[in-house]
């Protein structure tokens, strides 16, 4: 079996401009969290805590950085750039089509909650917003 050295290298873009997803391992599949890489497959990592799947995500990145340019291959860019979205880009309104079963069941409910539709979708959306952690652009 031959054995190739492979020298790590520069990241044309730095690891915190990458999206990154941290997600729960079920106990049966031996637990602790995931951590994946969408704009760079085959980055992937796991840790018995939220911190250390992360921080193990970083080494397999630079892993992953350092043997695409070492096959020659292109690196992908982040398709997410904070800058790109500021204050003044973002309007506040978003339009979205539902089926008509779920449009129902969210009224209902609304209804049942004693709040609009609104207001029931807003607090859905944060609740999953702080489950991801996701950091919002400043």
């Amino acid at each position: 079996m031959t054995v190739k050295t492979i020298s790590k290298v520069k990241p044309t873009f730095a690891f915190e401009a990458y999206s990154h997803i941290v997600s729960p391992i079920a106990e049966v599949d031996g637990g602790g969290f995931l951590f994946t890489m969408p704009d760079i497959p085959g980055v992937m990592a796991d840790g018995a805590t939220e911190l250390e799947a992360i921080a193990d995500g970083r080494e397999a990145f630079d892993s992953t950085v350092s043997a695409l340019v070492d096959m020659g291959q292109e690196v992908p860019a982040p398709a997410f750039n904070a800058q790109d979205f500021t204050p003044a880009s973002a309007s506040g309104k978003v339009l979205a089509r539902l089926p008509r079963s779920m449009h129902l069941q969210l009224t209902a409910r609304a209804k049942t909650e004693g709040v609009s539709l609104n207001a029931l979708l807003l607090a859905f959306i944060a609740e999953g917003l702080g489950r991801r952690g996701a950091p919002l652009p400043p």
